[in-house]
């Protein structure tokens, strides 16, 4: 399984989790919506494991860009809200970091 793939699915079981404590907490929904949450949370930090890094903590950084880049498009396809033009620049920043933390020559 590639990183990227690896991550993209981590990333949709944060944004999910976290969105059903914010669907209970701000918009007054059942607080039943937080049980499958903790289950997509848990999915989200055993996926982490998967990815082909030496050290958590890079893993782990890398992992920030594409959540950012995530949680943009959660914006725009389950909240309906279309993002400006500094969501998508500063989404861009972070991906371009994140692959340069994953994929950076390191020394042997």
């Amino acid at each position: 399984m590639t990183s990227a793939l690896v991550y993209i699915g981590a990333a949709l079981a944060e944004i999910a989790g976290c969105f059903t404590f914010w669907a209970w907490l701000r918009l007054d929904k059942s607080p039943w919506w937080v049980a499958p949450g903790i289950g997509s949370l848990c999915l989200f930090a055993y996926l982490l494991t998967l990815v082909e890094a030496d050290n958590a903590g890079r893993a782990y950084a890398a992992y920030g860009g594409v959540y950012i880049v995530s949680a943009v498009l959660w914006l725009w396809v389950a909240e309906g809200a279309k993002p400006d033009r500094w969501d998508l620049i500063g989404a861009a920043i972070c991906l371009v970091g994140a692959a340069i933390i994953l994929w950076g020559p390191r020394a042997a």
